[in-house]
């Protein structure tokens, strides 16, 4: 099925303004990230740590996946590799309970055990096919604006029954990564709408809400958990739901 262009002039009004074109985020936004990181995390963790209670399971998923994002950090500045920073963040979870993950064979296999069962637990949120059928209907064209390569998230979103999310910019794509105009600015221009007629939405507030309302676009901050944010004035849904009217 193919989107109609911004010629033909499909709009769908929406709390936040007419819109002619959806760009997504794709992590924790599309696809439940967390959920597939901490159950893989789980899963090839459980033998260094025997006998971890669930609160402690949790409080290991946080610091992988929130309290460790510097390194993520460095490997879009380029000086980590994408599996160096897996392997730091684990090893900084690790840490926290006292679990020393050694170097060579030990990190080889742990490493490669999470790379081979993370992907088998991508899922989409339940929100997302409701609302892209709903785009596909007002023949209003959508993609996904991603901080990381275009490869890699090609392959969560099919694997996760997205394949229907074809226009997608990568940190590859030009070269730079969120909060870069020119990333948001690409997916626009992929879409062929303009960027005040296109909604953005994302789950991290500076880089998907307030980033993209930098590049011109109409930034939407999805706070599924709803997070108090001190000061914040801009857009926000608890859920895609919430995105049309």
């Amino acid at each position: 099925m193919t989107a109609p262009s911004q010629a033909e002039g499909a709009v769908l009004e929406t709390p936040f303004g007419a819109v002619r074109g959806v760009l997504f985020d794709i992590d924790d936004t599309l696809v439940d990230l967390e959920y597939s990181m901490t159950t893989a995390l789980r899963e090839v963790s459980e033998h260094l740590l025997p006998g971890l209670d669930q609160a402690g399971w949790e409080r290991f998923g946080r610091i992988f996946t929130h309290e460790t994002t510097h390194y993520y950090d460095r490997y879009l500045a380029g000086e980590l590799t994408f599996n160096e920073q897996r392997l730091l963040r684990g090893r900084a979870a690790l840490g926290h309970f006292g679990v020393e993950l050694g170097e060579g064979e030990q990190s080889h296999q742990w490493l490669n055990a999470y790379m081979e069962k993370q992907p088998a637990y991508v899922k989409q949120f339940p929100d997302v096919m409701p609302l892209l059928d709903r785009l596909d209907r007002a023949g209003i064209p959508y993609g996904a604006v991603s901080n990381n390569v275009h490869d890699y998230q090609r392959a969560k979103l099919d694997g996760a029954g997205l394949e229907r999310v074809r226009r997608l910019v990568g940190t590859d794509t030009l070269g730079v990564a969120k909060p870069d105009p020119a990333i948001y600015l690409e997916g626009v221009r992929l879409l062929g709408t303009d960027p005040a007629h296109t909604l953005y939405v994302g789950d991290n507030r500076l880089l998907d809400a307030e980033g993209s309302t930098a590049a011109g676009l109409l930034g939407v901050w999805l706070n599924r958990a709803g997070e108090l944010v001190h000061g914040f004035e801009g857009n926000s849904v608890s859920s895609l739901q919430e995105l049309i009217l």
